[in-house]
């Protein structure tokens, strides 16, 4: 029989009602013939009251200490759906994941899946027709045997190491949207939900801003080539065909999309700040001056752009850090500032980056320059720029955010079915 791995998170499965909704999405797809996992978040508000009390507890508490605490969330909602699918007459049977286990290494609260068993899993789906309820976000870490979790997000990073390790025919995250859009709708009303969208766009998107999905888990799903369905889990149960990917977008393969549209979404991100070192020393070394202290501060570093002098004696160089990071990182250069022996130092925290995606990109000239000629007809200035094969980057002042999405949206069509 097929398999299939459903994930719901915390808004899904918020309160008993929920959770009793959820139950009727899993019934819907085991009485279609399908071999169920699924993976639960915490009930919506659990997570941030166990991280309180850890806080309150000790304030530099032990991350191992911290894990076992904040692991309790998913273990709570595995235990509450697998007694509702109980009592709807579904043999069910809630799982920990150190129970299979998922073997992490051993960065507690932030740790990484290495592998995960499903061979248990397969044996009570072929010898029981059982339903596995797996508390996500948590894994082992074998040498101590002591529980891991897998840092925010983490379920759904779960939900697809489980589906890869059971070989489901897919991996269907549900969430409070019904899928992935061309930008957010809350910016742009004319935005679009999309039937399928790449990898490696559904990775810019979530790396850029949008929220819909974790950037680790779509790393997953694109390097062990699980397919993932972004759907809501608010839509009525009854009204779901189990066979049919509608009412969704399906992350796949690139080979999967027969047409590719140039520009698949527009994202933005408004948690950014600009550094700028002014009159730097134009010689070897510098670059390493400046953002080796910033790696070992574990300061993010993101858009660079570098501008040298007639003279050729010295150069600016400016930065993108995130907004959270910007005094952190500003100090960190003052503190270097004999090594790097520049004149001035300047920041700003009004800024915002705006990024177009698409693997259209590839293969069109002339996607970026439209989108710079559509901005300066707005007066909207470009502070920098950066690039790659399937998407480029502006950062602009934060003001101007809203106006440049939706700018770029209509300019690439993107409104438009």
């Amino acid at each position: 029989m097929p398999r299939l791995v459903m994930k719901f998170g915390g808004t899904s499965v918020a309160d008993m009602d929920r959770i009793r909704n959820v139950a009727r999405h899993v019934k819907r797809e085991v009485d279609a013939g399908y071999d169920v996992a699924v993976v639960v978040s915490a009930m919506a508000g659990v997570t941030n009251q166990l991280v309180a009390w850890s806080k309150e507890a000790a304030p530099l508490h032990d991350a191992r200490e911290y894990d076992a605490v904040v692991a309790t969330g998913e273990q709570v909602t595995a235990g509450l759906l697998a007694m509702v699918l109980e009592g709807m007459g579904v043999n069910a049977r809630s799982w920990q994941g150190w129970q299979l286990p998922i073997l992490t290494d051993n960065a507690h609260s932030s740790a990484r899946i290495l592998d995960v068993n499903g061979a248990e899993l397969i044996k009570r789906f072929d010898e029981h027709k059982q339903v596995a309820v797996i508390a996500g976000f948590q894994g082992l870490h074998k040498g101590t045997g002591r529980v891991t979790t897998l840092g925010r997000g983490g379920s759904d990073t779960s939900a697809v190491a489980i589906a890869a390790a059971i070989k489901a025919e897919r991996c269907d995250i549900y969430t409070d949207v019904d899928g992935v859009y061309t930008t957010d709708p809350r910016v742009e009303p004319k935005a679009r939900r999309l039937d399928k969208i790449a990898f490696e766009e559904m990775l810019e998107l979530a790396s850029l801003g949008a929220k819909v999905m974790q950037v680790r888990s779509v790393e997953l799903g694109m390097v062990q080539n699980v397919r993932i369905f972004v759907r809501s889990s608010f839509v009525k149960p009854e009204d779901i065909n189990p066979r049919s990917n509608s009412a969704g977008t399906l992350i796949c393969d690139e080979a999967d999309i027969v047409e590719q549209q140039v520009v698949t979404g527009i994202a933005f991100s408004k948690d950014e700040a600009q550094i700028s070192i002014r009159r730097v020393p134009d010689r070897p070394g510098v670059a390493a001056a400046i953002f080796g202290p910033l790696a070992d501060a574990n300061i993010n570093v993101d858009m660079i752009v570098q501008n040298t002098s007639a003279d050729g004696a010295t150069t600016d160089l400016t930065f993108t850090v995130p907004s959270s990071d910007y005094e952190r990182a500003r100090i960190t250069i003052e503190r270097a500032k004999a090594a790097i022996n520049y004149e001035r130092l300047d920041g700003a925290t009004d800024v915002a980056k705006v990024s177009v995606i698409g693997i259209g990109m590839r293969s069109h000239a002339g996607v970026a320059a439209q989108a710079f000629k559509a901005l300066s007809q707005q007066k909207i200035n470009i502070r920098a720029i950066t690039t790659s094969e399937i998407k480029f980057s502006v950062l602009i002042d934060a003001a101007h955010t809203d106006e440049a999405v939706r700018t770029l949206h209509s300019l690439y069509g993107l409104d438009k079915n």
